[in-house]
């Protein structure tokens, strides 16, 4: 053999002697997934050949789902059919139940915060109760869907919920009656001075729009407003990109929310824009342990940018992106694909966002309980000053916006807030 092709022939087989060390690893690897996946079917074919009954398919191959879903963290989920319908139809607003955002902590079973005006938020079920039973049986252990599939049912039908709350030396029974939940997700009113209102319960596919239409009711209703409170309290979050549309009506540039995750599409950057954001009022977020998720985005996007006040407790931490993946039977994956920061880089991850005055919740008499001391203009007959004259329409109109704070410290404390900016705004363009 001549010497160059000695040559050649060497070269090659030292080639193949690399490429065969390099990629021994990824070869072993691929062999011993499969090793594994041989084992999986194995399993389900000794089931179905030497199982004492016979079992169903689509029970296996769910229960297998479950399962390795089930080692992966609590918001990574398995959707049977009927449950991605359900899923579904809670984005749009409506859906037979309790009304109760869960969630998974060391096994147990934790509410994150019941919708408000639903069975549960009636019942008077609160953030941070952990559910030990559902109709007797116990919730240890038990993941997300199983759960939810156990609280949901027929409108009209009763279940009752044992849950351990803090500082409580026994059980509380709710026996609750299921209704078909229809969530109104943003409300709004007008207080007195010309301050705004709004409560924002859930992130569905209508909120930012919606957000739009009470503002702008607001905005009439004043003529100027002097600032809004943005309620967010136990609000369990919902769809980001309505997140992203909240914070960006009142933001006018500016990052409002990334995202990290192994696949490209997981990477992505959310920035304000300048067309429709809302006049630079005063601005207070109300959060406290209830505020999950999308609710977390908008608070931790206004608190980077400094456009806001956030006033409450710590929120409740919940710092993962879950894309909803739809299968080939109609079923679906729940499926956490990401991890989102604010705009100043902060993963709130089982950490929240920290309000910038903590303000913890408490129940105050309503200021009619309280006694007064008694004063000219409660004499009967007494005479009415020329301003009093002017504003009894005003006062009559404004009991509803009274009525609103009363009982609510934390509502209480924004408004304060928001009058203290006013004031001092108003010395500074004096001075």
């Amino acid at each position: 053999m001549p010497a160059p092709v000695k040559k050649i022939c060497l070269l090659l087989v030292l080639l193949g002697c690399c490429l065969t060390v390099f990629s021994v690893d990824s070869f072993a690897n691929e062999e011993n997934d499969y090793k594994k996946i041989e084992l999986f079917t194995d399993v389900l074919s000794l089931i179905r050949s030497s199982y004492v009954e016979d079992v169903d398919m689509d029970r296996l191959i769910y229960g297998a789902i479950r399962g390795m879903l089930g080692t992966l963290d609590p918001h990574s989920s398995f959707l049977s059919p009927e449950m991605y319908r359900d899923m579904q139809e809670e984005t749009h607003g409506e859906f037979s139940g309790l009304g109760i955002e869960i969630a998974v902590k060391n096994g147990s079973l934790i509410v994150v915060s019941p919708i408000e005006d639903t069975p549960a938020f009636l019942a008077g079920v609160k953030a941070g109760d952990e559910i030990v039973k559902i109709n007797g049986l116990l919730t240890r252990d038990l993941d997300i869907v199983e759960a939810t599939r156990m609280m949901r049912g027929p409108a009209g039908e009763e279940i009752t919920i044992s849950v351990k709350r803090a500082n409580a030396d026994q059980l509380i029974d709710f026996t609750i009656v299921r209704d078909i939940i229809r969530v109104q997700s943003v409300k709004s009113e007008l207080l007195r001075d010309k301050y705004g209102y709004v409560r924002i319960s859930q992130f569905q596919d209508r909120t930012s729009s919606d957000l739009k239409v009470h503002l702008k009711e607001l905005h009439q209703q004043a003529e100027t407003l002097n600032g809004v409170i943005l309620d967010l309290r136990n609000n369990p979050g919902g769809l980001l990109d309505q997140a992203i549309g909240v914070a960006d009506l009142f933001l006018d540039e500016g990052l409002i929310v990334y995202t990290e995750g192994r696949d490209v599409e997981s990477q992505s950057r959310f920035s304000a824009q300048a067309e429709g954001t809302e006049p630079a009022y005063p601005l207070v977020v109300l959060i406290d342990g209830g505020s999950a998720s999308a609710a977390e985005i908008v608070a931790g996007a206004l608190q980077d940018h400094d456009r806001a006040i956030v006033l409450g407790e710590q929120s409740f931490g919940k710092g993962s992106v879950q894309t909803i993946v739809p299968l080939g039977d109609d079923s679906g994956l729940r499926l956490t694909t990401a991890r989102y920061f604010t705009p100043s880089g902060r993963s709130i991850q089982a950490l929240g966002i920290h309000p910038d005055i903590i303000v913890p919740a408490r129940v105050i008499a309503p200021a009619a309980d309280k006694r007064e001391r008694l004063r000219e203009r409660d004499l009967e007959n007494h005479f009415k000053s020329v301003n009093e004259k002017k504003n009894s329409d005003k006062d009559s109109a404004s009991k509803m916006s009274n009525d609103a704070v009363n009982g609510d410290n934390q509502l209480q404390r924004a408004l304060d807030l928001l009058k203290g900016l006013k004031i001092l705004q108003r010395q500074q363009q004096a001075a």
